[in-house]
């Protein structure tokens, strides 16, 4: 996972670049908690651009992440997802809470 924190915007962009699944998650919750802590950010941006599979681990590790920065006052949102992962997401609402930008 690439990370790039933007200070003036206290936006914090995280690029996947795996599979998603119940082999990787524990890797990436670890990371991104981490990058969290670590710069407190207002918003939290996951980016899927590269992301050509993922299981119920990874809806699980969403909405953790999601738990965590609501917690700390900001917000989490999803880019660049495909199809097939946009209907994952739609089928277990997350996007009620979590939204997919363009």
């Amino acid at each position: 996972m690439n990370t790039k924190y933007i200070e003036k915007d206290k936006l914090l962009r995280l690029e996947l670049l795996e599979e998603i699944d119940h082999h990787e998650v524990e890797k990436i919750r670890r990371k991104a908690d981490d990058e969290i802590a670590r710069f407190l950010p207002r918003k939290v941006i996951f980016d899927f651009n590269n992301v050509s599979f993922m299981d119920s681990a990874g809806i699980g590790m969403v909405l953790g992440r999601y738990k965590m920065i609501n917690m700390l006052g900001g917000t989490l949102e999803m880019e660049n997802v495909s199809t097939p992962l946009r209907k994952i997401f739609e089928m277990s609402g997350i996007t009620k809470i979590c939204p997919i930008r363009n």
